[in-house]
């Protein structure tokens, strides 16, 4: 089964119910079969995001215990990959978690994600595969 690559965006919405998409979020992530897949710079940013809401941090880990949100990715494995992302999109101002996202596509060959990241439509995996988002990107 191939694996969904999770962002950020998406853990907040899910952790927090006052989040706009958080519905939204909820429907895909139960629409899916497929294992859940994130990196620990993502996990790190949802807890920074949600420190506010009290025991969503707690509710991030377990996820993460229970092997809801899998961790297969390694920096140490991958650093020299993610250093090549960052180099090639630093003009976008790319985060390190969103660099670390691309490096696991590659690693995992799925360019399947759950993001509310419009930025998401221009990166590339593999240098030339776009991403498929799975949840559409709200325009402004």
């Amino acid at each position: 089964m191939t694996p969904v690559l999770l962002d950020t965006g998406v853990i907040v919405a899910l952790l927090d119910r006052s989040e706009q998409r958080h519905e939204e979020c909820k429907a895909a992530v139960l629409g899916l079969k497929s294992p859940l897949v994130t990196c620990e710079a993502a996990i790190a940013e949802s807890c920074y995001l949600l420190r506010g809401a009290t025991g969503a941090a707690e509710a991030v880990v377990e996820n993460v215990e229970k092997g809801i949100f899998q961790i297969p990715f390694s920096l140490p494995r991958s650093a020299a990959a993610v250093r090549r992302v960052l180099r090639r999109y630093r003009n976008r101002q790319i985060d390190f978690a969103d660099a670390c996202l691309i490096c696991l596509a590659e690693e995992l060959r799925s360019g399947e994600i759950l993001t509310l990241d419009s930025d998401f439509e221009i990166y590339r995996w593999d240098r030339k595969r776009p991403f498929r988002l799975l949840i559409p990107v709200m325009r402004t």
